[in-house]
């Protein structure tokens, strides 16, 4: 793993209709994952088992749902999904960013 990223010399990888990301870096305790988003792409509603989580708005505009509760989300806001907290997102605008941090690190991301 290289201690650096440069963002042009890494492609996106589409993950869902809408949705694309790049894995920033990780560690095995560890990992930042930036994520793009067009306008109306749900996130959908689901949990994880091991991983706590938090997803930060960079850009766009994000309606955020954490545990059944629901609430807007604008650039430097962010959300806090611990594991099994039930959380998912919709983009409200196009190209709105989120820069999801996991811990410990995905390792399903990384097949």
């Amino acid at each position: 793993m290289n201690v650096f990223f440069k963002a042009d010399e890494h492609p996106w990888e589409v993950i869902d209709e809408g949705i694309k990301r790049k894995i920033v870096g990780f560690t095995d305790d560890l990992m930042v994952v930036h994520v793009c988003f067009d306008k109306g792409a749900v996130g959908t509603p689901h949990t994880h088992e091991i991983h706590d989580q938090i997803g930060y708005v960079v850009q766009g505009k994000f309606e955020a749902q954490i545990n059944g509760e629901k609430q807007i989300l604008n650039p430097g806001d962010a959300f806090i999904a611990r594991k099994h907290f039930e959380h998912g997102a919709v983009a409200l605008e196009q190209d709105s960013v989120l820069v999801d941090v996991f811990s410990p690190s995905r390792e399903d991301f990384l097949k």
